[in-house]
C-alpha cells in the first residue's frame, strides 16, 4: 500500500493510544520491547533534579541513580542526557533564579556542571560504575565529521562498560548553536548510538489529552503516529527552571520514532516502572527503522544548504521509495549548495518531503530541471544523463 493509502486508512480508525479507545488494539507487546530493550537513553529535565529554589537536589539524583543502577545490573546499556548544570549553578552564584542572560547562563553553567558530574560520579560509584562526562553543542550533531566523532566516542565508552552522562555544553553555547533544549539532543543521540528506546523524565507524569486537572483530561497511554495527536495541545511549557515544554518533548519523540526508536515519556517518579515496560506514562511507538547512520544524520541533525522544489509526480515517487530524484520533476532550486552538500527536497506547497546529498550544484540542477534523462545527456551531455540524488542518498521524512 502507498503511504497515500495507509494514511487514508489510518484516519478511519479510532485514535488507540487513549485510554478508553482502540480496545482491540492491545497495549502489552510495545511495553514488553521496552522492558527488553538493550540499550537505553534517558533525559532527565531540571526541573525533575532541583529543589524549588533551583538549587541541585542530590537525593532526587539518587533516585535516578538506583533506576540506572538497576539497569545496569541486568546487563542493560545506559546513557543518560542531563540538564541541571546551569539550575546547579544558580545557588553557588547567589542568583535569585535561572538567568535569562546569556552570559550568566554560561557562568552558571560553568560553576553547576563540576558540581553536577561530581554528584553523579558519587552515586554511580556506589554501584561500582564509572562515569564519563560527554559535553556537546548543536554544532558537534549539525556538522557530519563531529556527529561521527560524538557517535564513536559513546561507542566506545558503552564498549569499556562506562556510562556516558551527556548534556549541551552550555558554558560555551551561543544563541546560534544552541540546542534549546536537551530533549532533542537526547533524541539525536539516541538515533546516534541505535537505542533501543528513549526515556523522557519530566516533571508530568504523561501526554494528556488536555492540560492536566482539565475535567475530561484523559492520559494518552500509546501513540502509534502523528494521527493519535490529532487535536492534542502541546503547547504548554516548562517550568521556571528549566527550557523546555511538551511540545519539546513530542517533537523528540517524532526524531526518535522516525529512526526506529521506541519513546517512552513519564515522570521522574516514574523512571523505575518506566524503565521496566510498566504501563505508566505515554509510550511512543516507532514509525520508521534505524537507517544508515549517515541518513539518520541527514534526516535530524543536517544544516541543509538549499532546497528542490517538486512537482506532485516527484513527491508521489519519492514518498512510496520507488525511484531516485530525477530532474524531470523538479520545477525550482532554492539557494547555493554544491554537490554532495545535504539539501531539502520539498513539495509544491513548501511541505519537507524528504532530504538528499545532491548530486549536482545548484547552478548545475537548475540547468537540468524539468528535463528527462534523455534530453539531458541531448542538451548537456552524457555527464548530466542520470539522476539529481540517487535514492540511496535521500531518506523520506
Amino acid at each position: 500500500m502507498s503511504e497515500a493509502g495507509a494514511g487514508a486508512a489510518a484516519t478511519g480508525r479510532e485514535a488507540p493510544g487513549r485510554e478508553g479507545a482502540g480496545a482491540d488494539r492491545p497495549e502489552a507487546p510495545g511495553r514488553v520491547e521496552v522492558a527488553r530493550a538493550r540499550r537505553i537513553v534517558v533525559k532527565v529535565g531540571s526541573s525533575s533534579l532541583t529543589h524549588p529554589d533551583g538549587t541541585l537536589d542530590e537525593v532526587r539524583l539518587a533516585r535516578l541513580v538506583d533506576v540506572l543502577g538497576a539497569a545496569r545490573s541486568e546487563e542493560r546499556e545506559v546513557l543518560l542526557v542531563t540538564s541541571g548544570s546551569i539550575a546547579a549553578g544558580i545557588g553557588p552564584l547567589g542568583l535569585d533564579g535561572r538567568p535569562t542572560d546569556l552570559e550568566l547562563q554560561q557562568a552558571a553553567a560553568s560553576v553547576g556542571q563540576g558540581a553536577l558530574i561530581h554528584a553523579y560520579t558519587v552515586a554511580f560509584a556506589r554501584y561500582g560504575l564509572t562515569v564519563g562526562q560527554v559535553l556537546l553543542t548543536a554544532d558537534d550533531m549539525i556538522r557530519r565529521a563531529h556527529y561521527r566523532n560524538a557517535r564513536r566516542a559513546l561507542g566506545a565508552l558503552l564498549d569499556l562498560g562506562v556510562v556516558p552522562i551527556i548534556n549541551e555544553n552550555d558554558t560555551v553555547a551561543t544563541d546560534e548553536i544552541r540546542f534549546g533544549d536537551n530533549d532533542r539532543l537526547a533524541a539525536l543521540v539516541a538515533t546516534a548510538v541505535r537505542a533501543d528506546v528513549l526515556v523522557l523524565l519530566t516533571d508530568v507524569d504523561a501526554l494528556y489529552t488536555a492540560k492536566p486537572g482539565t475535567p475530561g483530561a484523559r492520559r494518552i497511554a500509546q501513540v502509534h503516529g502523528p494521527d493519535d495527536l490529532a487535536g492534542i495541545d502541546v503547547s504548554r511549557r516548562g517550568s521556571k527552571v528549566g527550557t523546555g515544554g511538551m511540545i519539546t518533548k513530542v517533537e523528540a519523540a517524532s526524531i526518535a520514532t522516525n529512526s526506529g526508536v521506541a519513546v517512552v515519556l513519564a515522570s521522574a517518579a516514574d523512571a523505575a516502572d518506566a524503565v521496566a515496560g510498566e504501563d505508566v506514562g505515554t509510550l511512543f511507538l516507532p514509525t520508521g527503522k534505524h537507517e544508515t547512520h549517515r541518513l539518520e544524520w541527514l534526516a535530524h541533525a543536517a544544516r541543509t544548504r538549499g532546497g528542490i522544489v517538486l512537482d506532485d509526480g516527484a513527491v508521489a515517487a519519492l514518498r512510496g521509495r520507488r525511484a531516485s530524484l530525477l530532474a524531470a520533476g523538479v520545477v525550482e532550486i532554492r539557494g547555493d549548495f554544491e554537490a554532495g552538500e545535504p539539501v531539502d527536497l520539498l513539495g509544491l506547497d513548501g511541505t519537507l518531503v524528504a532530504r538528499g546529498f545532491a548530486g549536482f550544484s545548484s547552478a548545475e540542477a537548475d540547468r537540468m530541471k524539468g528535463l528527462s534523462t534523455d534530453a539531458l545527456g541531448e542538451v548537456l551531455g552524457d555527464a548530466y544523463a542520470r539522476e539529481l540524488i540517487h535514492i540511496d542518498h535521500l531518506v523520506v521524512l
